[in-house]
Order: C-alpha cells, then sequence, then structure tokens
C-alpha cells in the first residue's frame, strides 16, 4: 500500500462522512430539533419579555 492508496481512502472516508452528515441534517426527524436550535438567539429578547418596573 502506498500513499496513493491512502490517499484514495482518506477521500472515500471523507466522502462518506460528508454525506451522512448531510442526511442527518437533512434528515426530517430532526427538524424540530434544529427550529428550536435556530430560535435560541431570540430566547432572551428584551422586546419579548415583561417589564419589570410594569408589573411592580
Amino acid at each position: 500500500m502506498d500513499l496513493n492508496d491512502l490517499r484514495a481512502l482518506a477521500t472515500v472516508f471523507t466522502t462518506v462522512a460528508f454525506l451522512i452528515v448531510f442526511v442527518w441534517a437533512y434528515s426530517s426527524k430532526n427538524k424540530a430539533r434544529f427550529d428550536e436550535a435556530a430560535n435560541l438567539p431570540f430566547a432572551d429578547d428584551p422586546e419579548q419579555q415583561p417589564n419589570k418596573g410594569e408589573n411592580e
């Protein structure tokens, strides 16, 4: 086994790993979890939280 065989195996392994991640990311059963994670930056939005001074 020479260097070119190792390069070919690395290319095949990387391609298979990419395809696995691609299928996992676009799987419909993960959509709800990814949508929730996408909205996390907006969870602590001060415009949506009631003002503490108004309720006291």
